[in-house]
């Protein structure tokens, strides 16, 4: 049995990994941001660098998942620094602590996100490729920096480049859900750009196989091989859930309404999974159709 800390243990992802880590007898300690009240608790406070490295300590994996939602309100600049910190101080708490441990963890993962390469059009980019320009690739490229420490401490180092995570019970693509079961789904902007998503199971399946593969490090994207269009998705959810998908978001309105957020959802990121699929990493559902399916 191993013992692995989760940082984020309450939101989507992971609830579903501590979930899945539990059921096959791990032992699972939760970072939660107010007094410990169980044992499978862990007191911090990522804002003021603060973690109770004696419940840390014995963990062999560490696994920090935690960030203010990215879909979840405009982009204020407020927000945005909110978006910042959470994610960014919250690493550099975890980084920090893990580094001290007399016998630190074997391995940090840490989240990221896809939105590291920024718009990308048509072209498709795996973990090789640079940085792109924008809010949300400099997000990616501070947070990702922000494990320096542990990294430095010998400690295996993996940062989960996340695309859309396709479930029903949250994240941004749980309320496309209501939306095309409701008969009022369709395409955004002109449908062309490009959805980097995945399966929630193959998501904690990959996140699993990340924390026991011990030659992977650094990033690693965790999307299906075949990214769709938006147009592309827009038709699978209608066939799937059996509804019409006639409606169509023009981009002015999705400006107007999402603000500097709507260049993401218009933006197109191509994303493949080079490195998961190297090191013999196998999709449950790799086609856009069996992933909204699986939901």
């Amino acid at each position: 049995m191993t013992r692995i800390a989760v940082a984020g243990a309450s939101g989507l992802i992971g609830s579903a990994l501590v979930r899945s880590l539990t059921a096959d007898g791990h032992e699972v300690l939760r970072l939660v941001r107010r007094p410990a009240r169980a044992a499978d608790e862990i007191r911090w406070d990522p804002k003021a660098g603060l973690v109770d490295t004696s419940r840390l300590s014995g963990c062999e994996a560490v696994v920090n998942l935690a960030g203010a939602g990215v879909g979840d309100r405009r982009w204020t600049e407020t927000y945005k620094q909110e978006i910042r910190d959470s994610r960014v101080l919250g690493t550099t708490t975890l980084a920090e602590a893990a580094a001290a441990l007399d016998t630190p963890p074997r391995v940090l993962l840490n989240g990221s996100a896809v939105g590291y390469y920024g718009d990308t059009g048509s072209r498709a980019v795996d973990e090789s490729a640079p940085a792109g320009d924008g809010f949300l690739p400099s997000l990616c490229v501070e947070w990702e920096a922000a494990t320096a420490p542990a990294h430095q401490a010998g400690i295996r180092t993996v940062f989960a480049r996340t695309g859309l995570v396709v479930a029903r019970g949250g994240g941004a693509w749980g309320k496309l859900f209501p939306l095309f079961k409701a008969g009022l789904g369709g395409r955004m902007g002109d449908g062309r750009q490009y959805w980097s998503y995945i399966a929630l199971h193959d998501h904690i399946a990959a996140l699993r196989h990340l924390l026991e593969t011990e030659t992977l490090s650094g990033p690693v994207n965790l999307t299906a091989p075949h990214p769709a269009t938006n147009r592309e998705v827009t038709a699978a959810m209608g066939r799937v859930l059996h509804r019409p998908t006639l409606f169509t978001v023009p981009a002015p309105a999705l400006r107007v309404v999402l603000g500097e957020m709507a260049g993401d959802v218009l933006g197109s990121t191509r994303a493949l999974p080079t490195r998961l699929l190297e090191s013999g990493f196998e999709f449950a559902f790799p086609a856009v159709e069996q992933a909204i399916g699986a939901a």
